[in-house]
Parts: structure tokens; sequence; C-alpha cells
């Protein structure tokens, strides 16, 4: 099965990712991990960082002539910033001279983190704490990522809302994806659309919105949250398990989108609508279509009983505003025991369109070991002698 680590500091020299788990033969090239790294260094109120960082993958081992060799991957991307940071993050030396941070920021973990672990300077918690992190992640869950698409899966998302701009017109949206998303790889049909968006939307009138609302927040010194939309289409029937809850395909899903930095609410399909209706207006009903039995709508999210049902996955995440505010909170130094300003790190004002490429990645490798459990085997060779892509 898929698992992969990361390991690394927001300012320390590189991020580094071990994957474990992809099959011998399958062809992937740093160039097509790149532009996932690329996307997701884009959107509207992104912060200075992105423009100091060009984000590139090094494949190091696991690969050979382009293709994997059934062996661990590992994978590194340099941070540019670190020639500023080498002083204050050198993993040897004592450090002499460096003042530590001591004032936490309401939202962050840097309180928790250093209660939990002692820790005189919550600069050890901030460095591995930060949403920087993911880029790492992402390169990671693009391997597996590859391995779908191989078979005919395809993982696609959009923005939904940011501030108080959100899709008013619901039907004009599902529509559109009902039409975009007939074929297998529809998913990613939907993602071209979005990434021509700076903040990943589909309607335009509210993209227009949206951006107002986080230029208005950076004047104000403030940050915006938002609710993104992942779709994955040509899953198979049958991937995920009812009889364990560890093994509910479900709440892995929302597993993997839960440790998305700043995520504090996931929904799977039409989940929180639908429990203030009466299940008949709730459940999706059978029907016949050439002969083949079809559900006459998706208000599960292609999901029963941690189970793929074969119809579209749709997954819904919310992410709060970033914490660090340009126009801090109230805070305590603990060093001083007084009341303070929070501190001020660099920082975006919207990281919303980024977070939903970051969950595309992260539920690939959730989705690719369902896939596995099922038709699995240790070559591609192997898995495609086992797996017959519908329309093939």
């Amino acid at each position: 099965m898929i698992r992969y680590l990361t390991a690394g500091e927001s300012h320390g020299q590189a991020l580094i990712g071990i994957v474990e788990g992809i099959p011998a033969g399958m062809p992937i090239s740093s160039e097509y991990i790149n532009h996932q790294l690329w996307r997701r260094q884009q959107g509207y109120g992104r912060g200075a960082r992105m423009r100091i960082e060009s984000d590139k993958v090094e494949i190091l081992s696991g690969l050979r002539f382009g293709k994997t060799l059934g062996s661990p991957l590992a994978l590194l991307i340099r941070n540019r910033d670190w020639t500023n940071w080498s002083d204050k993050m050198t993993p040897e030396g004592e450090g002499k001279g460096i003042e530590p941070v001591t004032i936490p920021r309401p939202g962050h973990t840097d309180f928790s983190g250093a209660v939990k672990f002692r820790f005189d300077d919550m600069r050890n918690v901030i460095e591995r704490a930060s949403a920087r992190e993911t880029a790492i992640r992402v390169a990671c869950g693009t391997i597996a990522r590859k391995f779908l698409e191989d078979h005919g899966i395809f993982i696609g998302s959009h923005v939904i809302g940011i501030g108080e701009a959100t899709l008013i017109d619901r039907a004009k949206i599902d529509r559109l994806i009902r039409k975009r998303t007939q074929a297998a790889c529809g998913a990613y049909k939907i993602t071209e659309i979005a990434d021509a968006s700076p903040v990943r939307m589909l309607d335009r009138n509210v993209e227009k919105n949206a951006m107002a609302q986080i230029r208005r927040a950076t004047k104000e010194g403030d940050t915006v949250g938002g609710v993104f939309e992942v779709l994955v289409t040509g899953l198979p029937i049958g991937l995920g398990n009812y009889v364990h809850w560890d093994r509910k395909l479900d709440g892995q899903l929302a597993q993997a989108l839960m440790s998305i930095h700043a995520v504090k609410g996931v929904e799977i399909g039409e989940g929180f609508a639908n429990a203030g209706k009466p299940g008949s207006q709730v459940h999706d009903a059978f029907g016949v279509s050439s002969k083949k039995i079809v559900r006459l709508s998706n208000k599960a999210g292609g999901l029963e009983g941690g189970i793929t049902n074969g119809e579209i996955i749709i997954l819904r995440a919310a992410m709060k505003p970033i914490s660090t505010l340009a126009r801090p909170l109230k805070s305590v130094d603990l060093l001083t025991m007084k009341q303070v300003k929070s501190r001020y790190e660099r920082s975006d004002v919207c990281a919303v369109p980024a977070c939903s490429v970051i969950a595309e990645a992260v539920i690939a490798p959730v989705l690719a070991n369902a896939f596995l459990e099922k038709f699995g085997g240790d070559s591609m060779k192997e898995i495609r002698s086992r797996y017959k892509r519908p329309g093939a």
C-alpha cells in the first residue's frame, strides 16, 4: 500500500518526502510534479513567500529511465529562502544571539505546540507547523495522482466561496459540472476552467466579488477564508469497505482533507444541507438507462456506507481565515507575562485557491490505496491485467 512521510522546516534547507508502495513500471517525471507545485503557488491573495520560492522537485531515488522501480521514491524541494535564514535555522551550533519567539499568534499552534514540547522558543513550532510543508505533500500526492490517472481516474477542484463572496446560483455550477464531467476525465476539465481564474472559481461574477473581498482584507490588515470543492471522476463501484470503521473510504478522505492546515470542516455531497431535509428529498433514487442502472441524483457525493457507488465523488472543505494578521490581535508575551499585540510573520491574505490544489493531492494516496486494495499488484502490468477501465 502507498504511504508517505515528509520532513523539513519552512525556512530550513529543504523539504523532503519519501513515497513507498508505488507499483513498478509507472511513468512519472519531475516536470509532471512541478506543474502541480506551480499550481499550488498560484492564487490571488498569496504572500511574498511565493515570489521568493519557485518550487521544483528533485527525484533522488525509486525512478530509472522515467519509470518507477517499486522501491521508495525520495523527493526533495529546496527552500530558496534558506539563504536568508541560515543563521536562525542552522541544524548545528548553539544559536547564540538568536532572539527567541515568545509571543504566540491567536489561531496558530504556536502556544499549544510550545506547551506540548516545552519549548522556550516558538520558532521550533512555527517552522514545522507552517503550511510550507504542503509543498512536499503536493509532490508526494502527485505521484499517487499519476497512478490514478493511468487507470482513468481524475481529480479536480474549484473554489465555491471566499469570504462573503459565495456562489448564489449553485444549480448553475452543478449543471456545468454535470456537462463537463460526463467523461472519466471530467474532473480534469473542471480544473482547467478553474485554473484560468485568479481565485479558481467557475463563476466569473463571484470571482470579481471574491477578489474585492481579498483587496479589502489586505487594506484592513485582515485575512479571509472560504470553501472549495474537490471532484473525482472515473472511479469504479466498490472502492472502500463498510465492514470496519477504519476501512470506510469517506472517513479516510475526510481525515486527509482535515489534515490540511486551516481546514476546519468537511462534507461529502450535500452533507450539511441534507441534514435539514426529509429523507425523501435526500436519497439518490435508482433508474435505468440503456439497460444500465443509474442514479437520478448524486446528493450522497459518490459514497454510500464508505464505498464508492459509481457516481462522481464530491468533497467540500472549509478553510478558516489565515491566522497571521497584519493588524494583529491581542496576545501575551510568555517571557514577561504581559499583554502585547501578536507578532506578524510574513503570510498570505487568502490561500483558499492554493488549498483546493493541496486537497487534490492529499486525497490521491487515499484513493490509490483503495484502488490497490481491490485490484492491486506489484507492477503496472499486473494491475492492468486485473482492471479494465470502464469504456476502455
